[in-house]
This record gives structure tokens, sequence and C-alpha cells, in this order.
């Protein structure tokens, strides 16, 4: 483990790498060494180390419930921007292992949290949402629950649910169209997340 970790912290830029030993050690290793070496890892000074426990406990999330709040409740609250960006892919590889349509109720809880990380990951990782199994078939519920977070006072996640829309509106223009003549654009928030949205018409 000394040698990767001392591998992992060469890398600069990019997450491929991290990615890449998380696959083979979860390949190689029981459930719960993967659990157990991802809770240890979560602990050390460096993003990059840290960012390889948050693709173990992805890996392993739709198996082992305890991951997945691992996820939710401590990597949200890490200060790296580079391991929240981890978290949503993480979040993504449960959707993805787990089904998307199956994942309608975690989605819909993750989105209910209070902690602006926990919402992002969801409306990054799902990028984009309707490049995804079911969301594909039913772009207006991608939509419906990617606007919800439109006045959030985050703009950390603003700007997450404006390009995601944005991301949409190139299949499904008519639709997200329709959403977004809806917003009350005086409110200011709101009005930051419509300029995302409509960036590129």
């Amino acid at each position: 483990m000394k040698e990767i970790i001392e591998r992992l912290l060469k890398i600069e830029n990019g997450f491929k790498p991290i990615e890449f030993e998380a696959k083979k050690i979860v390949v190689s290793k029981p459930i719960s060494d993967s659990m157990k070496l991802a809770v240890e890892l979560l602990e050390n000074e460096f993003y990059q180390v840290r960012s390889l426990a948050v693709f173990l406990l992805g890996y392993i999330s739709s198996k082992d419930p305890v991951a997945l709040q691992i996820l939710r409740i401590k990597v949200s609250n890490d200060k790296s921007w580079q391991v929240q960006e981890i978290l949503a892919k993480s979040f993504d590889q449960y959707c993805m292992d787990t089904g998307y349509e199956k994942s309608l109720p975690v989605i819909k809880d993750w989105l209910s949290d209070k902690i602006p990380n926990v919402c992002r990951a969801v409306t990054e990782g799902l990028r984009i949402w309707t490049g995804r199994p079911f969301f594909k078939t039913n772009p207006q519920v991608a939509i419906q629950l990617i606007s919800q977070h439109k006045a959030h006072e985050s703009e950390y996640l603003r700007r997450s649910v404006g390009n995601a829309l944005r991301d949409i509106s190139k299949k499904h223009k008519a639709l997200v169209d329709k959403e977004i003549s809806t917003w009350d654009l005086s409110n200011e928030l709101i009005r930051f997340t419509y300029k995302f949205v409509t960036k590129s018409k």
C-alpha cells in the first residue's frame, strides 16, 4: 500500500490513476477489507489518498449500505474540492450498480439533505442525466429533480444545477425551456442558476 500511496502523491491533475488503483483493490479484496482500508485512508492528510478511499467506497456502496452512509456523512464534509468531485463519481457508481430507477428513493433522499455537497454529489454525479438509463427515457423526471435546488443558498450547488439543466437542454430544449419559464427571475439566486442554464443559447 505504501508504494501505491507514493505513486498517487505524484498526481497533480486528473483522477484516472487513482480510479485504476481503486478498481484493482476492490477486485482483489473482500468487501470487508476494502471497507477497512477505505476508512483508514480517509484519515490521510493528502487528498489523493482520500480520493482513493472515496473511489473504494463508491465501488462497494451498492453492496454495503455503510459505505454509502460514510460517503454521505463523512466524505461530504471533506474540504478538498477534488474529493468532492470523486464523491459525485462514487454516487453515480452506486446508482449505476444499483440501477438508476431503483436508486430513485436514494437520489431523492440525498437531494433532500441539508449539506450542499451531498446534493451536489447527485446533480453533478449523474451528469449528463439524460445519458443515464431511466432518465434517458424520462427526461422530465431528471429536470424536476435537478430544478428543486435552483434557489439553493450554495453557489457551488446552483452552478451544478444550472450546468446539469443546460446539458439536458441540448437534447430536450422544449422541456427545459418549459421548466425555466416558470422561474421567478426577480430572485437573485434563481437568476444566477438561470444564467448557467441559458449560457450557450
